[in-house]
């Protein structure tokens, strides 16, 4: 399928990421004292040359840089404006491999974005890490970009009175005196962005079957938390008979003994503030999406952050699946409430290239969803939810683009798509409601 379109060649962040490498495997070991916020680390990176190069270009933030090693002896480097640039003893030819090891120290801060701090930021008694989409360089060495995934093992030794979540398995945890060391692997590829950990002082429970349910939250909103999470194994039953199977081995919802602006999603792990629990569930909307967001933008992840619908949009509608599964509201209802409000907001981007300052504009994510709501009207319930099946296998664990999406829809439609999906994504103004159905829309439950 070929449509007409206008894209960006400019990356939104052209500043984070080096194309000339990838990175195969992070190995993170990290010593943290939570009351001076004090991060000592150090990383090793496996990486593999995408091209001829004699230097490799880290994302990296503002800490003390002490040792730096290639394929294990000392290398020159620089330092500054959040890049390390590291020195490559002679020049590597494409798809060659290497081994670069940062020792580090430092106070991990956020990084500084439009959106507020990215990244490593300090709580009233602990720590989070919330990176999307440029945070990661406040507390590792990287390859900021969101296409490059690797696997992990995150290694982090603190205060024993403390719980740390990061990605992946819980391997090991050992102590020491007074800390604890906790280590994790995760051996799915990640970007970036999506790496985490969590520390405070949390209190754990859970369910194990069909797939670990684990909740991590302060004891003292307990009862509430345990309510208003309590329809999670619910959901997961839902989505896994929309989208595909859950596509990790285990999900963790963590929430924080602070307030935050709004949830984000790890891979394999959602975080919430304890502003989104009131004991009635009033933020449910949100741990669907946070939910949905492990088969959309954690196992299929966007390549260039100008196709941030696939992640937004995707995890917007499973809001309106859920209401409609929980009986509280067909999918419809919401696509013709949501179809009133942004036809009166102002239409002023392409849902396939939003541009950097509206990546997280509500009217990304709410467009996203009206465009799969309108797709599902088009091809009918059993063509629509085999599409998402092929599209979640397809792709599980790798990178997606708008282009692959459409492709992929093509074949499921006898008739072309390409006069239905050109005003969707790549027309400024709102398609009219009459591609959403009625409000009777709704999944054969």
């Amino acid at each position: 399928m070929s449509l007409v379109h206008q894209t960006s060649p400019r990356p939104y962040f052209p500043e984070h990421g080096d194309p000339a490498f990838r990175v195969e495997r992070y190995d993170l070991t990290l010593d943290y004292r939570v009351g001076p916020n004090r991060l000592a680390g150090v990383a090793r990176l496996s990486a593999v040359t995408n091209e001829p190069v004699g230097r490799i270009a880290l994302d990296f933030g503002a800490f003390k840089v002490t040792a730096v090693l290639v394929d294990g002896a000392p290398a020159h480097y620089t330092h500054r404006q959040n890049k390390l640039r590291v020195v490559l003893p002679a020049p590597l030819p494409a798809e060659t491999g290497v081994a670069v090891e940062v020792h580090y120290t430092g106070n991990p801060r956020p990084v500084h974005s439009r959106w507020g701090g990215l990244g490593w930021e300090q709580l009233t008694d602990g720590c989070l890490v919330a990176s999307q989409p440029i945070g990661a360089p406040s507390w590792f060495p990287c390859n900021d970009r969101p296409s490059d995934k690797a696997v992990y093992r995150i290694s982090v030794t603190t205060a024993s009175p403390y719980e740390v979540i990061a990605n992946g398995e819980l391997i090991d945890r050992s102590h020491a005196a007074s800390t604890t060391t906790w280590v994790y692997e995760q051996a799915e590829p990640m970007a970036s962005y999506l790496a985490t950990v969590q520390i405070g002082r949390y209190r754990r429970s859970g369910t194990v079957e069909p797939v670990p349910l684990n909740l991590v939250f302060p004891s003292r909103i307990a009862d509430q938390v345990q309510h208003d999470f309590g329809r999670q194994e619910q959901m997961l039953a839902v989505f896994t008979r929309l989208f595909g199977p859950y596509p990790f081995t285990a999900y963790t919802a963590v929430v924080v003994g602070d307030e935050l602006e709004i949830p984000v999603e790890a891979q394999g792990i959602s975080v919430f503030g304890t502003n989104h629990v009131n004991g009635a569930r009033g933020s449910e909307r949100l741990i669907a999406h946070e939910l949905a967001h492990q088969w959309f933008g954690n196992s299929l992840t966007l390549a260039t952050w100008r196709d941030i619908w696939l992640h937004e949009g995707f995890a917007a509608y499973a809001e309106w699946l859920w209401s409609e599964a929980a009986g509280e509201g067909a999918a419809g209802y919401h696509a013709l409430r949501w179809h009133r409000r942004l036809a009166a907001l102002p239409q002023d981007f392409a849902l396939a290239d939003p541009g950097a300052r509206r990546l997280f504009d509500d009217r990304v994510y709410k467009r996203g969803a009206l465009t799969l709501h309108a797709l599902r009207c088009r091809l009918g319930d059993q063509s629509f939810f085999a599409l998402l099946h092929e599209w979640t296998a397809a792709h599980r664990h790798g990178s997606v683009r708008t282009e692959d999406f459409v492709s992929l829809s093509s074949r499921y439609s006898p008739e072309p798509l390409e006069g239905f999906f050109s005003p969707w994504l790549y027309g400024h103004a709102l398609p009219s409601a009459d591609q959403i159905g009625t409000t009777s829309t709704r999944v054969s439950w």
